[in-house]
């Protein structure tokens, strides 16, 4: 969801930044460039692994969601170019579509409801519904199962390496749309397919691709 269907990496960046500056860890942004796809669980184990062994997750969740929450009733978050058109067109060919995020289940309802893309999914897993989260391809076999499809029939669009990993590891094929980071020659080797943009994703799709 964030950074494929809003561009919303780089506020989660600057709510990191805001908490590092309150916590005593100067540039914590930084840090989303080794995390992009791990839900809460394995960033916090990402965090005592390489910042502290007693890093406080509980309050460094508290000060960056109110840092992303006030960023986004005074600036508001952009969509990605291309979403409502490539959502729109799967609904109206009959392709489920099942929304597979390292998020909350609360943030991704709330994301979705405030931009009214909740009717365009079949189904959902999120990053708090799993034992194991990204790139661990539980999410995506949830996923697959919440709409009825077996997983190596099922198309998987990611923006992040951790995401491309799971995706493919749950024997989907998978397109990147990068956002913060760009694929390297491993995620460029099991990706399906690397595209630009959204509306990129939907070309392909209408020609069959």
């Amino acid at each position: 969801m964030d950074g494929l269907l809003f561009d919303s990496e780089r506020v989660v960046q600057r709510a990191w930044n805001y908490a590092g500056e309150l916590m005593g860890y100067p540039e914590f942004g930084n840090h989303i460039y080794h995390t992009i796809g791990f839900n809460r669980k394995r960033r916090g184990e990402y965090f005592r692994e390489h910042v502290n062994p007693e890093f406080p997750m509980d309050w460094f969740t508290e000060l960056t969601r109110k840092k992303y929450y006030q960023i986004l009733e005074q600036e508001g978050i952009p969509k990605k170019p291309g979403v409502e058109e490539l959502l729109q067109y799967a609904k109206e060919s009959g392709i489920k579509c099942a929304l597979a995020t390292s998020s909350s289940r609360d943030h991704a309802e709330a994301m979705l409801g405030r931009y009214d893309l909740l009717g365009y999914f079949d189904g959902a897993v999120c990053g708090d519904m799993v034992t194991r989260g990204k790139p661990a391809p539980e999410i995506y076999i949830k996923a697959a199962q919440v709409i009825g499809l077996p997983c190596e029939y099922a198309l998987a669009l990611e923006d992040a390496p951790n995401g491309v990993r799971a995706a493919a590891a749950a024997n989907m094929r998978v397109i990147m749309v990068p956002d913060l980071v760009e694929p390297d020659e491993e995620i460029q080797r099991i990706a399906w397919k690397r595209c630009d943009s959204l509306f990129d994703v939907l070309e392909l799709l209408k020609r069959g691709a």
